[in-house]
């Protein structure tokens, strides 16, 4: 049968152990291939609320006979696994009827270690469920599954008006409605686990037994680890998506878009393990039995990583623009319903330098910026906030003043030009004391040189 043609044995029992991960079953890894024990893959299963082990020989071959089956109720008996077993013979081609007949009279007789056989046709029943393409072995990720991208309590618009709300001087009830895209993220939830001894002719120098979870951003760039964060986000709500194809997005977001997983989940696995080998990598030093020092690399294995699960899953990345006056605030996060992790915040940046750090941020009504405490300002006339960025500006009394137009500032000129100099000394009081001080000191000093003091 032409499937999986061009794969070797090696790569096929790869993609098994994706497909029956993919199937549901649990601790799945490959066997060591140091000893040939007919054991390629060993996994298992729950059955009636029972564990019950699973051993798998892969035979990537045209014909499977008896010997082969014999071979694996064998390996079933001895495998060490308390509880109890079965086995599994998968194979890309055809069973002969002896090897079928013995796996029939197996279960006909209530062997304790019966046999399934899964044949080529079997296969492409396997495929439809897994996303499997028969062709070239490579298991395509099929998924529907989305953390959710808005907060039913909240609405779309929910997280921007809730940044918007420590935005001093802004009336949040004149806020327009922001434009919002929402693009669903492929990523990978990648759980697995690292057991390698390392021992020389002292003993074990270097044991790794660690279990770790990461989330692998998924779409078609390169592979890349999601920071803590977002990691948290998606493991943390992983059990309450919803199908992206009961979502009305068109209602929520002005546009959308669902990319595709960029790789294949064989791709990613191994990708995985690739990135736990480097990680765990580490030179040891020890002492040898004749008092030498000895350097050695330990690296794990392939057959010392075991990847338990692949699981994909779409996540929310909100875009949502807000365009007040003459300036437009992006705001974006990813979302996972009444969680989100935001990492980009526009409406928390003064317009004017940049400062994303300001204490406070004020916006300014007369042009629409937000801005920190350095280009905020009060208008002289009407002694609101306005922005360095946007204020007319003159000096009065030798200071700076800063006004919403021309015609506030000539409004106000034509006020000050009226004003007796009490009142005019008022618009800049460090001046006027500074130079009452000036005054009595050169008056001061008159009256010393006269001989009047």
């Amino acid at each position: 049968m032409p499937i999986l043609d061009e794969l070797s044995g090696f790569e096929f029992e790869d993609v098994m152990e994706d497909v029956f991960r993919n199937l549901g079953y649990t601790n799945v890894r490959q066997a060591a291939k140091t000893a040939d024990e007919g054991r390629d893959i060993l996994m298992d299963e729950r059955v009636n609320g029972t564990t019950r082990g699973v051993v798998v020989e892969c035979k990537h071959t045209g014909t499977v006979g008896r010997p082969v089956v014999q071979k694996l109720h064998s390996a079933v008996a001895t495998y060490d696994f308390d509880g109890p077993k079965r086995g599994i013979v998968v194979t890309t081609g055809t069973f002969t009827g002896p090897a079928t007949e013995y796996a029939q009279r197996l279960r006909d007789n209530g062997d304790p270690y019966p046999i399934e056989l899964i044949d080529g046709k079997g296969m492409r029943s396997i495929a439809e469920e897994v996303g499997l393409d028969l062709y070239n072995g490579r298991i395509e990720i099929l998924c529907d599954e989305t953390l959710r991208p808005t907060d039913p309590t909240s609405g779309t618009d929910g997280p921007v008006r809730e940044a918007f709300r420590d935005i001093e001087n802004l009336d949040q009830t004149k806020l327009s409605t922001p434009t919002t895209h929402a693009t669903f993220e492929p990523v990978v939830l990648v759980t697995a686990t690292v057991d390698a001894v390392f021992e020389t002719s002292v003993g074990v120098i270097h044991r790794i037994d660690e279990r770790m979870q990461f989330v692998v951003r998924a779409a078609r760039t390169q592979p890349r680890i999601l920071d803590s964060a977002v990691a948290s986000l998606v493991s943390e709500n992983r059990g309450q998506t919803v199908r992206i194809e009961g979502l009305d997005l068109a209602a929520d977001f002005d546009d959308h878009e669902v990319q595709r997983f960029g790789k294949t989940e064989t791709e990613y696995k191994q990708w995985a393990v690739d990135r736990l080998k480097q990680h765990h990598a580490t030179t040891v030093s020890y002492t040898g039995d004749n008092n030498v020092d000895y350097h050695k690399e330990c690296v794990p294995n392939h057959s010392d990583i075991s990847v338990q699960s692949i699981e994909a899953v779409y996540l929310p990345d909100i875009h949502q623009t807000t365009t007040i006056q003459e300036y437009s605030y992006p705001y974006a996060y990813y979302a996972a319903g009444p969680s989100r992790v935001t990492h980009e915040d526009g409406i928390h940046e003064c317009v004017q330098c940049g400062d994303a750090d300001a204490a406070t941020f004020t916006f300014c009504s007369n042009c629409g910026s937000i801005n920190c405490e350095s280009h905020i300002k009060t208008e002289r006339l009407e002694q609101e906030p306005v922005c360095t960025g946007c204020a007319v500006t003159d000096r009065f009394a030798l200071r700076r003043k800063y006004f919403y137009s021309e015609a506030n500032r000539d409004a106000f000129a034509d006020e000050y030009a009226a004003m007796p100099p009490h009142e005019k000394a008022r618009e800049n009081v460090p001046a006027a004391i500074a130079a009452v001080v000036g005054t009595v000191g050169v008056l001061a000093l008159l009256l010393v040189q006269t001989g009047l003091l």
